[in-house]
Parts: structure tokens; C-alpha cells; sequence
């Protein structure tokens, strides 16, 4: 079997689809994405299809370790997000070959389900206790929520207080035994950080993600200290070697890779077992498309750590199109009673719209993450 062709797809809302096709008339499917920089990807995509063509598709941790280490310079979003979807594509392919699913070559499953989350609110925090209600309606056990709007270094009580009371409104619409997450999303930095976590200690809450910027590690340990509530955080880290360093550093307790952009199936793999190592949780990160999430719903089938799912249904970005709209068989993310089913179909466990993915791309898009400012016109975090 021999790859003949890597073709991407530019998708609405703000997806990248990539189909590897081979000479045998299998095709697999998978998601290189950076949001917000879809075209940049699409062409490292292209650039390592150089090497692809003609080669044999089952040959994935040879062909991973080409792409990494193949090239001088590595890492970072654009090309390991790049690795990652070619990464999918090819375990789509050899489990479809096969006739199993991915997490059947990779040891088998540890779990049937994995519990899953849903977004509320939107980038600017607001009605979000509608939203948590609506969500625990739909059967969610489990809500994360961004935390703050912009925030200065050190920032007036104001906005403090504004961030306790959307926390406070959302836990009284829920009840105190629905997981609340709460996403700093880092527009926090260390001294304001210290000041809300500490204020945020009675809320209960399932975790606290990215309290800073992953390029501030060194101040886990002095954050941990001060909240009871987990330390969340890897959604902006590429690759085990990333990992690493937060994983000596400490003060972490649940990571999330996203296997669209840290190398994907193969890579985040290795990043777990190393966290498990550690005893550190796993909460896969995926506000992205169908492929993504199939992808990770194979890894949480066989990482022992991984004990929650973010997924994309009905989230703020998905104005125009939804999770659901590229996939023939809707029901393959069985949803129910706060979690989803791992898919037991061939490689990933999903049928992709040719169809429906050929009529979308005509239109693409070029979203862009938004441009904050704070009140002095210097530019904020989003």
C-alpha cells in the first residue's frame, strides 16, 4: 500500500480537514489545526507531503519520527500541528485496513465511555448560569467556563469581584455536584492569579485551567499552594519534550494535550503514560471538529489517566456549522447521562461527508482570534 495523495479541506467554522488517500482505495481522515492560522497549516501539510508520497502508510512511528526529526528546526504549533492530523490520517488508515478500530492496535480499551464537558458562555463571561442550566438539562455532569475578561498584571477589585459573581451564579444554577472548570485561559497573569484563586477556594471547582501562560511554569508550584482546586493546563504545549518540563517542574495536575496539535495520536500517547507517570490526570483538549474528537475519544479508550473530554457540541464558535454536520452517522458520538461512547467502527470509528466537506470548503473561512486591548491601548491576552 502506498500513499498517493494528501488533500486538505478548509472548513467553516474554523476547521482543517486533511483526507491521505492510497493506492489500495482506502482513505483516512484527519485534523491539522492551529485556529486561527488553518492556511499556515495547510501548507506545512503540504510541504511534508513531500516525503509521504509514495510511501507506505502503515509505517506511522517511522514516518512520525521523519517528520519530526526529519527537518532541522521542530516543534512548536504550525508543525507538530501539521504531524498531528497526517499522524490521525494514517492510524484512520491502518485500522480501516484492518478492519478495527485505533484503539485496538494500541493495546486495547480501558474504558466503554469517558465523561464529558460542555463550554458555556462565551470569550466575555455572560449569562453563563442560562447556559450551565441548558447544559445540565442536556444531560451534562460537567461545565467549564471562561473565568475573566482582559486582566492587567495587577488589576482593580472590580474586576475581581465580577469574576466571583459569574462563578457564584453558575454554581447556584447547577448545584454543588456538577463539575464547574474554570478556564483562566491565560489573560491572567502571576499577581492577579494569586489574588483569584485564592478567592475562588469556596466554589468547589473541578479544575483551574491555564492560571498563567505555559511559558510561566516556574509559578505552579507557588499557585498550587494557594488553591485547593486543581492546576489544569498543556493546551498551548506541542510535544513530550514540553511535557517534560511541567511535569518536573510540578504544580500540575491534570494536563491537556490536544492531539490536533501535539503530534497527535502517537505523540499524545506517550505524553499520558508520562503524566501517569507522575500521577497526573489527562483531559484531553478538543473545542475543535468531528476528526479531532474521534481521535481523542481512541486515546481515552487506553489511557488509564484520562477521566474527561472537552468536546465542541454546541460551543460559541460553532456558529455556522456544528460537530455533527461533517459526519454520515450522527449517532457514532453516542452522548448520554454526561458521557460519550468510545466508537467501535474501523480506524477512528467515523464516516466523513465527502459529500457535505466538498460543498463547505467552497466557502472556507478566515477566522481569527479576536484583538483585546486593555483600557490603556496596550494589547491584552485572549
Amino acid at each position: 500500500m502506498k500513499i498517493t495523495r494528501l488533500t486538505t479541506f478548509l472548513l467553516p467554522p474554523r476547521w482543517l480537514f486533511l483526507r491521505i488517500d492510497t493506492d489500495a482505495g482506502i482513505s483516512g481522515w484527519g485534523e491539522p489545526l492551529v485556529e486561527g492560522r488553518a492556511h499556515t497549516v495547510a501548507a506545512a501539510v503540504e510541504e511534508l507531503s513531500d516525503y509521504l508520497v509514495g510511501k507506505d502508510p502503515r509505517h506511522i512511528e517511522d514516518h512520525w519520527n521523519v517528520m519530526y526529526r526529519g527537518g532541522f528546526y521542530r516543534g512548536g504549533p504550525v508543525l507538530m500541528s501539521a504531524i498531528a492530523g497526517i499522524d490521525q490520517a494514517l492510524w484512520d488508515i491502518k485500522g480501516k485496513d484492518l478492519d478495527v478500530p485505533v484503539h485496538a492496535l494500541l493495546g486495547g480499551p480501558v474504558r466503554e465511555r469517558i465523561r464529558i464537558y460542555s463550554w458555556i458562555g462565551g470569550d466575555r463571561p455572560a449569562d453563563t448560569a442560562k447556559a450551565a442550566r441548558e447544559a445540565v438539562a442536556r444531560g451534562f455532569t460537567a461545565v467549564k467556563m471562561n473565568a475573566s475578561e482582559e486582566m492587567q498584571y495587577v488589576d482593580t477589585h472590580d474586576k475581581v469581584e465580577r469574576v466571583l459573581e459569574n462563578v457564584q451564579a453558575v454554581r447556584e444554577a447547577v448545584g454543588p455536584h456538577v463539575g464547574l472548570g474554570l478556564d483562566f485561559h491565560g489573560r491572567v497573569h502571576k499577581p492577579m492569579a494569586k489574588v483569584l484563586m485564592r478567592e475562588l477556594a469556596p466554589f468547589k471547582l473541578m479544575f483551574i485551567e491555564e492560571p498563567v501562560l505555559s511559558e510561566h511554569l516556574e509559578c505552579l508550584p507557588e499557585l498550587a499552594a494557594i488553591s485547593p482546586a486543581p492546576i489544569a493546563l498543556g493546551e498551548r504545549l506541542y510535544s513530550r519534550y514540553d511535557f517534560k518540563r511541567v511535569l518536573q517542574i510540578g504544580g500540575v495536575d491534570i494536563i491537556q494535550p490536544d492531539p490536533s496539535h501535539a503530534g497527535g495520536i502517537t505523540e499524545t500517547r506517550k505524553i499520558a503514560a508520562m503524566a501517569e507517570a507522575y500521577d497526573v490526570g489527562l483531559a484531553l483538549h478538543c473545542p475543535l471538529g468531528p476528526i479531532a474528537l474521534a481521535a481523542n475519544l481512541q486515546l481515552d479508550a487506553i489511557c488509564h489517566n484520562a477521566f474527561i473530554q472537552e468536546q465542541s457540541l454546541g460551543i460559541h464558535y460553532n456558529a455556522t456549522n456544528d460537530l455533527l454536520d461533517y459526519v454520515s452517522d450522527r449517532s457514532v458520538f453516542a452522548y448520554a447521562d454526561g458521557f460519550v461512547r468510545i466508537p467501535q467502527g474501523p480506524g477512528l470509528g467515523i464516516t466523513v461527508n465527502q459529500a457535505y466537506v466538498d460543498e463547505r470548503a467552497a466557502i472556507g473561512h478566515r477566522w481569527r482570534n479576536p484583538i483585546w486591548r486593555h483600557d490603556d491601548g496596550s494589547v491584552a491576552e485572549w
